[in-house]
Parts: structure tokens; sequence; C-alpha cells
């Protein structure tokens, strides 16, 4: 990668999850100046389902799509001069960058291909206490690895850099330190780039993809991906190619910034990120200005994703429709009930979603689901007999009985957890472009170094609230979608909520008026688990973490909601007496 001197690194990104875009390395690669293109393909989901890819082809275990990509664009980014950084190695880096070179010879366009490997613990799940005593050993065990394996790989002058687990932001975080030089303890650089790499992480979020006023937002049937012009200092400007779909606002970036976080200090293994330093402005027409982030040491230990097999699961959802639901929907229970006399699911949870009008003028208006979700470490509960026994009600059951579709065979599902290992004892080890295997030592964790006064410490939350707002006369009854927005989404068995308001006044009451306490009124759903707020002024925003709403992660949940993703749009139609002023 060469600059001129001081010229940011134009970092953009194709991919948010495995199964996002496909044509999306092809149009960002085609839309103007990259120095890096980058590729998020895992997931905590994703990597149970590479896990089980793996159980049938030893040699499998990475994003097949990515290879596909390269197919297509291999010679084009190589014309471009474009580097490309990837986490689609997912269990099996090495495999992928040996077809990478493979793919390489045969299109004629010599590159040169480095990985990244040391994040994969499962030979070592014994060593480390990983056995569950539910579930066993786990089928997948993986390392959240750091940014400076992928700058050794890039110093080395590789083209193309294939991981497996690495934290997302290290994607944009590790070609930003090969190119700038950075120490291992520059915080504060770390910390932006590592802001600039979260935005990036989720490709389309940032421009408008899933954001709660989409309305506001041209162009999202064909929304662009994002970029991020990170500087010398770690502050980035976050923008997209002129031209694309969506938009980039101040809004736009707080919406991603407050996705899938917990609280202020987000912790990676290179670097403590403080979120409530971050400085957001608008820089132009699709271009916010992110700077002011402070930084720390890591934790001395490092997170390990964990997946196990934990069973079968199956689902059946029932359309009851007109007079008498819940009558009908009792009947339901009953008749499936009698079916688990012979050996009940060890879990089963029902779901009403929705409520017939009183006077339906269409039938889907006079129409509710009844969802049925069953789960057991047996197959024989969950399978033939749950589904046969459900579509032989069709002419034993309540009136007008159907089906969205014939429930099917019983499909395992995995289950999520999350442990801590020392960060001395992850092998991390940069495979560079000629074989040389070079390892990666841990960053210095927090307590070993001198830190800047606050930087890893968080105020007392009554030293960070604003003023409070104070009489503003009358109040009218409105959903908070309409002065605030929302963004949740899974981690593990957790879910978080981020709330943001769109003005000071709006903030003022947020954080006065948006408690814990009148989180779980507003969702009764949340009304007996652990939820925890985190305050961040500096984006206008409260974020709600809630513990154990997804049960045993994504795989495993009976939610008809299972990512948690859904629920901050939940939250913002809930109707509440706001002052009339800050509308």
């Amino acid at each position: 990668m060469t600059h001129a001197q001081g010229a940011p690194l134009r970092i953009g990104n194709a991919s948010g999850f495995y199964g996002d875009r496909f044509t999306a390395v092809r149009e960002m690669l085609e839309g103007g100046p990259l120095d890096v293109l980058t590729g998020d393909y895992l997931a905590e989901l994703t990597m149970l389902i590479l896990g089980r890819g793996r159980l049938k082809d030893p040699t499998a275990g990475y994003a097949t799509t990515f290879l596909r990509q390269m197919e297509d664009a291999l010679g084009l980014a190589a014309d471009r001069g474009v580097v490309i950084v990837v986490n689609a190695g997912g269990l099996n880096p090495r495999g992928l960058a040996t077809r990478l070179e493979e793919l390489a010879e045969r299109l004629g366009v010599p590159r040169k291909i480095a990985h990244v490997e040391g994040d994969d613990l499962k030979a070592r799940a014994a060593e480390f206490g990983f056995t569950d005593p539910r579930y066993g050993e786990p089928l997948t065990a993986n390392a959240y690895l750091g940014a400076w394996g992928i700058a050794e790989c890039l110093r080395a002058g590789a083209d193309i850099v294939v991981t497996g687990r690495v934290t997302d932001a290290s994607l944009a975080v590790g070609p930003a330190a090969a190119r700038f030089g950075w120490r291992r303890d520059d915080w504060d650089a770390l910390a932006g780039a590592t802001v600039a790499g979260h935005v990036l992480e989720c490709g389309a979020q940032a421009t408008g993809g899933n954001y709660a006023f989409f309305t506001e937002v041209p162009g999202l049937r064909h929304a662009g991906f994002p970029i991020a012009e990170i500087h010398p200092d770690g502050s980035s400007v976050i923008t997209k190619h002129e031209g694309t779909g969506g938009a980039v606002t101040v809004e736009t970036v707080t919406a991603q910034l407050l996705y899938e976080i917990g609280g202020p200090r987000y912790a990676g293994p290179d670097v403590t990120t403080r979120f409530d330093t971050i400085e957001l402005a608008q820089d132009g027409p699709d271009r916010v200005r992110i700077s002011g982030v402070r930084g720390g040491p890591p934790p001395a230990t490092t997170k390990v994703c964990l997946n196990y097999l934990g069973g079968f699961r199956n689902e059946a959802t029932f359309v009851l429709t007109g007079l008498d639901i819940e009558a009908k929907a009792e009947l339901v229970k009953e008749q499936m009930e009698a079916v688990f006399e012979g050996g009940r699911p060890q879990r089963t949870e029902w779901t009403l979603l929705g409520r017939p009008d009183p006077d339906p003028a269409t039938q889907g208006a006079a129409t509710v689901l009844l969802r049925c979700a069953v789960l057991d470490p047996d197959e024989s509960r969950v399978g033939r007999a749950f589904s046969g026994a459900a579509v032989e009600l069709a002419l034993a059951g309540y009136p007008g009985f159907s089906l969205t579709s014939p429930p099917g065979k019983a499909s395992p599902y995995g289950v999520y957890k999350a442990a801590y290992v020392d960060s001395t004892e992850v092998e991390h080890v940069a495979v560079l472009p000629g074989g040389e295997r070079v390892p990666i030592p841990p960053s210095t964790p927090a307590g070993d170094v001198d830190v800047p006064e606050g930087v890893l410490e968080e105020a007392p939350e009554e030293d960070r609230l604003p003023e409070p707002l104070g009489d503003a006369g009358r109040t009218v009854r409105v959903p908070l979608g309409r002065f605030l927005g929302a963004r949740s989404g899974d981690k593990g068995g957790d879910a978080n909520i981020g709330v943001w308001a769109r003005t000071d006044e709006q903030w003022r009451w947020l954080a006065h008026r948006l408690t814990v306490e009148r989180l779980k009124e507003l969702l009764p759903e949340t009304r007996d688990l652990t939820v925890t707020r985190h305050l961040l002024p500096n984006l206008k925003a409260v974020n709600f973490v809630v513990e154990g709403i997804l049960q045993e992660g994504v795989a495993a949940s009976t939610r008809f909601d299972p990512q948690g993703k859904a629920l901050g749009e939940w939250l913002r139609a809930r109707v509440v007496d706001v002052p009339e002023a800050i509308l």
C-alpha cells in the first residue's frame, strides 16, 4: 500500500455477514478509489454453520461465497491496486488461502496471499475447561484475535489477507496500523480505527440499512456500502461511493455505533475503546467525521466463542382466523399437548402473533398466527411425531384450520457460550506470502502499563447526566419512535437496545425518563431479566443490555425474533406521554 504522505487510508467494506449482497465486491471495486477492501463474513451463528459443515468435510469450514466473489473480481482488484482483507477463512483460513492461490494461478493473476491463524482452540478444549456438563465438547472454540497479525501480513507485502475469527473491527485496524506505522501503545489511534471498523463491519447498516428513520433515506432500493477514510491519528471520515444509494449522516453512523455493544468501555484484544468519547460531525454530503476517541490497554484475557451441538428443534405455525381466537389457540395447545404425553420436549414455547380487527374488511385483518417451537436432545421427540401431529389436526381441530406451511423434519441446533482465556495462551500467528510463520505476541494488558487518568474508569452516571428538562408544558401521547431512534441486536443469549435522541431537548428527556424500570414497563418481556443501562452523552444515546432474553443464543432461541433485531422497533412503537415542546 503506497500513499502520499499524510493521505488518509480509504477502506471500503463489501460484506456484513455470510449471505450479504454477492455483487458488493465488484460494486465497491468499480465505484471509486479504494486502498483496502474488507469483508466480514463471520458471526457467532456462522461459526456454528461452518462447524457443522466441517463435520461432513474436514477440508471445509470457510466462506465459499468469498471464493466465488474472487473468481469474479480478483483481476479487477489487482488492476485497481486494492488490497483485500477478509475473515472469510472461518474455521479454515489456511484452506481458503490455498484455494485462493490455486485460483490466482488458474486466472493468471499473480497475488501475494497471506493468512492469520491461531484462533481455533477446539483441540485444547479440555485444557481450557470448555467441556459443558450438558452438551459435552464444543463443536467450535475460537478466540477473537486482534489486528496485529493482519498488519504483519500487510507489511510483508500481502495483496490478500485471510483470517479466521478476529474481532470485526480488526479488519480495518490492521491495515491502518500497517499503513501508519502505529505502535502497540498508540491507544487513541487504535481506538479511533476500532470505531471506524465498528461502523464499517455491518455494511449497509451504516448507509441507511435497518435505520429507524428509513423513510428519510433516499435510494434504499440499492444502498451503497460504507467507506472509512482513516487518518494517521486514528480519526476518520465515514462516506460511500458517489452516486450510490442510501445516506451517511450523523444519525446513520450513530445507529451503527449502538449496534451490538455493551458499556462505554469497548474491550478488544488490541485496545479498550471509550465509546463515550466519540465525537461525530457532518463533514459534507454523505460524510461524517469521527474524532476525539480515547483508548487504553486491552484486558489481560481474550474472549472465546464456543458453539455446542444442543439437540434438535422444530416448529409449526397455525393460522387462526375470525372469532374465538383465544379458544382456538387453547384447543391447538391441548391437542398438541396430548401428543407430548409419550415424551414431552425439553422446551416448548407458544407465541400468539397479532390481533384480529373487530370488524375485518379483509381475511388478513381477521387472521393471527400461533407459533409452536420445540427443542429436545432426542430427535424423535421433535421430529416426525411432532410434524405429523400438527398436520393430523387438519380435519379434527379448530374451524378454519391451516398451517403457514407443513412442518418438516427436526433440524439440529447449537448453543452459544462465551469464555475467556489468558491472552498469552492464544498462539496468534501471521503466515506470510512466502510461508514464513511469525508469532504475534498479545498486547500489554491494562494494569501493566501507565494509562492516562480517566481512560479506563467510568464516571458515575449522575456526573454524566444532562440537566433535567424541567416543566416543558403540555404533554401529548405519541409513540417513542416519533422522536427517538433505536437499534438492537444479539450478543449470544443477551441483546442490546441502543436508543438515541435527535435534539438536545429530546436527549435531556431520554436520559432522565427512559430508565431501566421504565424500559421494563414498556417491554414486559424484559421484566424478570437483568437489564443494565449505559449512558453515551456524546451520541445523545443510552444503551440497554438485556441479559438472557435470547436464551442460549440465536440458534437455540425459541423467540420468533431470535436475534433481537426488532426489539428496538417494538420499543419505538410504545406510546408514552411526552412534552409537546420537544417534538
